[in-house]
């Protein structure tokens, strides 16, 4: 909390709430009880075997002595306003050992609770921007060690580390490197030990070289995601075999952080050049340094054994694979199998594999055999052409040559099932320039080069269109009021004419004020707004002069965040590599259940940015370095809560992808990468959930505030994607002039850019006082804003508040 007196900006105001809703458990009982299991059910789908020397699953007859402080301290979530739940409880991984009744070395975890429960070894809880990455170890001496493993065969040891929004990871020890004293501990247990699992209670990748660079005697490895309140559960119930692991990584493990092809461009304070272009994550491993990986991407083990028979068959442009799983092994559990296009490298290269689809069997019995029958469309493989070189610039195109279609359990393992040629380059879909770098910031991309696909850099395409003429062409009619015989404005009936069907909505908006439109355009009032549940992010659309009601946000994504107690959800990471977007659905279908008897109407979550460095401090909120995985994992997040009445928010429109000085920051991308990489997702999300709110994101790309944005507005996402829905910015935008249209800033700006409201909104919050109320400025003027615009603004809130509120007045 600020000191009295100081001025406010959007992190103070966004700490403050934050201290209050963080403070301690909730002490309601949930509003949907099924949240509990399904929380349990969700997190031990995620969680990712990485090694396993026949250490795993504990044997119940034997105790086992775990080190670490973070069995008891367990990181369940990440920080800040996407993970600040006020759960019902957290559950720890002693807990959950303790209730599978598996038996535990006393005389240490006597030793662990005695030291913990001193009032110096209380985990600092830290504030807002400043929160723990990791917590000190307990001190041990040999002795103690020594004496553990003369009473058990088997450790179990526990790293932890969590980041968050405003803290970001870092190179160094404690964060993304281990600490001396966890180093010891590591190395001592393994001397003594003969059976070693290490679980890692981690929102982000972090550091995993010291796996074959150091000779400790770690006999299994296990990455347990942040899984949320029964993440303790959910780990014991996979450590004592009650749950059998089916976690894939959605990452590439590295064998170091240099190996990265953002290693070198991330963490600045002005800008990101993206330079390895396309080739993010296994696009670039896969493709050009494979022996850098420590882990692969879509790697993780099982304690039982499966097989798969695929074949596979191109019927049109249609991709149709049948697969056969067998569970060869000891135990019942699931698998998932991958399916990867190796794209003809033509002009433009492209990435060694990319993932074009994947399922997930049931829980096969021993023995048992699952078939699943995967389709994908050609179409959506295709490459963006920003350069020319196919022949079609500017749009997606399949080059021709040779294609190859691998199917397996992750993308190193995946084999060849169909090959055939493309006799010519086919261009799928037209689009247009957009979001081009400027000449001056023009830097040299990575490429793939002839048919072995060499490694190369070349000059960024940078380009610039008549935004001015293309804005001007496209701006919306106004609206004509309906007219009485005499000639004279028909009467104003309330918004209830419209939910009732006796006016329809565009007659409804033709009869607004300039006035009523400009409240249209931003949120209600500041955060916390008191028509909605206390706690909440703000309202928006309410006029209650004209009777429309206020939509209600919460923050999200990791649950609801209000000061009711709510339900804290595994991971956004947890949840995509589950590879299971089945289940994520259910989940969220219990999740919107919970929002609408909470009385808020919009949860501003999934977050989904990539996954371009495990530096950003928000990676947990996010799904993935894998634009489909992101996608579909997104959109099972949207159709759960929307099936409930109410609305997802996905977030945040675009490359977002580190908190280093996030609202100053400027993201440098071309438009090849942006369309297929940081896009991509976003894209086949919209497609397959059509969410009714998005948000934009709080950093320049190329250039460009994205609030200000009208290419990534209108250009791409209306226009080419074909979304309908609202576009609201994230809290506290940026001020900002028009270029094109020097008449317009702050508020005119973004609504000449496509985006609909500024959150939160009242004239009485940080952002209002810095931008002052302009929108209405230049309503008239030569280049000024229009009646058209405003109107379409509000068409599209008022579209959202009859989808969530039809019958509300």
């Amino acid at each position: 909390m600020p000191p009295s007196g100081s001025p406010q900006t959007p992190e103070t105001l966004s700490a403050e709430l934050a201290q209050q809703l963080s403070r301690g458990l909730g002490q309601e009982p949930l509003k949907v009880p099924e949240l509990a299991s399904a929380c349990r059910a969700m997190a031990a789908d995620g969680l990712v075997l990485l090694k396993n020397e026949q250490i795993l699953p504990l044997s119940p007859r034997e105790p086992v002595a775990v080190f670490g402080r973070c069995a008891w301290n367990y990181f369940t979530v990440g920080y800040g306003s996407g993970g600040d739940v006020r759960a019902p409880y957290k559950t720890n991984l002693i807990q959950g050992l303790r209730e599978q009744n598996q038996p535990l070395d006393q005389p240490l975890t006597t030793m662990y609770e005695t030291w913990l429960a001193r009032p110096q070894n209380q985990p600092d809880e830290g504030s807002w921007g400043n929160w723990p990455m990791s917590l000190p170890e307990m001190p041990l001496t040999e002795t103690d060690i020594a004496a553990a493993a003369s009473r058990c065969r088997t450790a179990v040891l526990v790293i932890g580390r969590a980041a968050g929004e405003d803290r970001e990871n870092v190179l160094e020890a404690g964060s993304y490197y281990l600490t001396q004293s966890e180093r010891r501990l590591l190395e001592q247990v393994s001397q003594y030990f003969d059976r070693l699992a290490v679980i890692m209670d981690c929102g982000n990748l972090i550091d995993l070289s010291w796996l074959v660079t150091e000779k400790w005697n770690i006999g299994a490895l296990l990455y347990a995601w942040q899984g949320g309140m029964e993440s303790g559960r959910a780990l014991a119930a996979v450590l004592t075999g009650r749950v059998n692991p089916s976690g894939c990584l959605p990452d590439t493990v590295p064998l170091s952080y240099s190996d990265l092809p953002s290693a070198a461009d991330f963490g600045r304070q002005d800008y990101n050049n993206y330079v390895e272009d396309i080739y993010v994550g296994y696009r670039y491993f896969e493709s050009l340094a494979p022996q850098k990986v420590l882990f692969p991407f879509g790697f993780g083990l099982s304690y039982s054994h499966f097989s798969q028979q695929t074949s596979a068959r191109l019927n049109g442009r249609q991709v149709e694979l049948d697969c056969m799983v067998s569970n060869a092994g000891p135990y019942p559990g699931r698998k998932v199998i991958q399916v990867y296009l190796s794209g003809a490298q033509g002009q433009l290269g492209r990435p060694g594999r990319e993932l074009v689809t994947f399922a997930k069997t049931g829980l096969l019995p021993v023995g048992g055999q699952e078939r699943l029958q995967l389709t994908f469309d050609l179409a959506d493989c295709a490459a963006f052409d920003d350069s020319g070189k196919s022949g079609f610039p500017f749009a997606w195109v399949l080059e021709a040559g040779c294609y190859e279609v691998s199917a397996g359990w992750d993308v190193r393992q995946a084999r060849t099932v169909l090959q055939f040629e493309l006799p010519r380059t086919e261009m799928v879909r037209q689009c247009e320039a957009a979001m081009a770098l400027k000449a001056e910031q023009r830097f040299d991309r990575l490429v793939r080069r002839g048919a072995s696909g060499e490694p190369a850099y070349e000059p960024l395409p940078t380009g610039s269109v008549d935004l001015t003429r293309r804005i001007l062409q496209r701006l919306p009619k106004p609206l004509k009021p309906l007219l009485t015989p005499a000639g004279q404005p028909e009467a104003r009936p309330d918004f209830n004419a419209v939910q009732n069907g006796a006016q329809s909505l565009s007659t409804f908006v033709a009869g607004l004020s300039p006035q009523e439109l400009e409240e249209l355009s931003r949120g209600q009032g500041k955060m916390d707004s008191p028509d909605g549940p206390s706690g909440n992010a703000g309202a928006l659309a309410g006029l209650k002069q004209r009777k429309i009601p206020p939509l209600i946000t919460t923050d999200g994504p990791a649950g609801i965040r209000l000061r009711h107690t709510t339900a804290l959800l595994p991971s956004g990471t947890a949840l995509a590599s589950s590879f299971d977007p089945e289940q994520i659905q259910q989940l969220y279908r219990l999740v919107g259940q919970e929002l609408k008897q909470l009385g808020a109407d919009i949860l501003l979550a999934p977050g989904m940015n990539i996954h371009r460095n495990p530096l950003c401090g928000r990676n947990f909120e996010y799904f993935s370095e894998d634009p489909l995985l992101s996608g579909l994992s997104a959109a099972a997040v949207v159709r759960g809560l929307q099936s409930q009445g109410v609305s997802a928010c996905p977030k945040h429109l675009a490359a977002n992808n580190q908190e280093t000085c996030r609202n100053r920051n400027d993201s440098r991308i071309s438009q090849r990468a942006l369309r297929e990489i940081y896009l991509k997702g976003f894209e086949r999300m919209v497609r397959d959930s059509q969410p009714r709110v998005m948000m934009t994101s709080y950093n320049l790309i190329n250039g460009v505030y994205s609030h200000y944005n009208y290419d990534l507005a209108e250009t791409i996402i209306r226009r080419d994607w074909g979304y309908e829905g609202l576009l609201i910015t994230d809290w506290w935008m940026q001020p900002g002039i028009s270029p094109e249209f020097p008449a317009l800033r702050n508020d005119a700006y973004r609504v000449r850019a496509g985006v609909d409201v500024v959150m939160p909104g009242d004239d009485n919050d940080w952002s209002v006082e810095k931008l002052g109320r302009t929108l209405l400025d230049s309503l008239g003027q030569p280049e000024g804003i229009t009646l058209g615009e405003l109107q379409a603004v509000a068409v599209r809130v008022l579209k959202t508040v009859l989808a969530l509120k039809p019958g509300e007045a």
